[in-house]
């Protein structure tokens, strides 16, 4: 039997900036009717350069991976993929001194164009292992940014959720946005949400915090129910069908089952709770916070367990197809 989570399901979570009501004396209305104060702009940059110090700080603690230590799937002369492991970032950010996986395969593969930023097509959280691809021509990166940018790339990640999901597959279909209560990090949309966004300044809070929700679709397939330490945990596949930032971290918390290991969107985290979701929203095989908890202390210092463990496409010069996989490390 599937699930389908969804915003018709849950009615906190609601779709679109175009339903905000009208606004008087820097109040919006929320749906029963109780005033919501505007978001002070000063609060909200506040909070982000707070944020953006501490995520510097993680960034440079990325694990140090040299050409040697590169786990390659597969390589032509066109494109490389290859295994990142948990730990490390996969472009170095603005800091071109952080350890990146991309640093490592320009090393060792080089590029046509003889840069290493003109080889990246998608990437992976920090947190996240599994399968990145890489290109080494300019024809190869013009053919793979298109592919994922008209959504023909499958890829499928594996991942360990606090509870046992009590549905054998199911999808969640909730929107989007950037949390401007705990920025930089991502949260369901909500009307309330997207109200109070009102009157902040986008040139202090920069326009990614004003987008527009985004629709986001996850699939998932219980893999199996595990014990962990004496906890109940469940394996997904999870499959994004959208690919928005952090989507699986906060939809995953958002059914109630976060994600083991993760210390943003799991319990007590940095991001809102419940992927910003109310606890009466959410589905009753939700894993409690008692639970959540002790997860919490069992993996605490360990990976977040999320891999991505599988991807497919066309390739974008010899127009073979492709598929790839490697198993997850947990």
């Amino acid at each position: 039997m599937r699930l389908l989570w969804s915003a018709a399901v849950i009615a906190a979570a609601a779709s679109t900036a175009s339903a905000f009501a009208p606004v008087s004396n820097g109040a919006a209305l929320t749906r029963s009717g109780v005033a919501m104060s505007a978001v002070a702009t000063a609060d909200v940059k506040a909070k982000q350069d707070a944020s953006i110090e501490k995520l510097k700080a993680k960034d440079a603690s990325s694990a140090a991976l040299s050409k040697d230590d590169l786990n390659v799937v597969f390589e032509d002369e066109h494109i490389v993929v290859v295994s990142k492991p948990s730990g490390v970032l996969t472009v170095p950010g603005k800091d071109e001194s952080n350890p990146s996986l991309n640093q490592a395969v320009f090393d060792r593969f080089g590029s046509e164009s003889g840069r290493m930023d003109k080889m990246v097509v998608h990437r992976l959280g920090m947190d996240t292992s599994g399968l990145v691809v890489f290109a080494r021509t300019n024809a190869a990166l013009r053919g793979m940014n298109s592919l994922f940018r008209t959504r023909k790339v499958t890829r499928k990640y594996e991942a360990l959720v606090c509870g046992h999901v009590a549905q054998d597959s199911g999808s969640v279909d909730l929107p989007l946005m950037r949390d401007y209560e705990c920025p930089p990090f991502m949260r369901v949309s909500t009307d309330d949400h997207q109200r109070a966004l009102i009157g902040l300044d986008a040139e202090v809070v920069g326009k990614k915090m004003l987008e527009s929700p985004k629709d986001s679709l996850t699939t998932y397939e219980v893999v199996s129910r595990e014990d962990m330490d004496g906890n109940d945990v469940s394996r997904l596949t999870l499959t994004s069908i959208s690919g928005r930032t952090h989507q699986l971290n906060v939809h995953c918390a958002a059914i109630g089952h976060p994600i083991v290991g993760d210390t943003v969107y799991g319990f007590e985290g940095e991001a809102a709770a419940n992927g910003g979701l109310d606890e009466s929203a959410l589905p009753e095989d939700k894993a409690s916070a008692e639970l959540q908890q002790a997860i919490a202390s069992a993996s605490a210092g360990k990976p977040m367990c999320v891999h991505a463990k599988s991807i497919s496409f066309r390739h974008p010069v010899t127009k073979e197809d492709l598929s790839f996989e490697c198993s997850a490390p947990f």
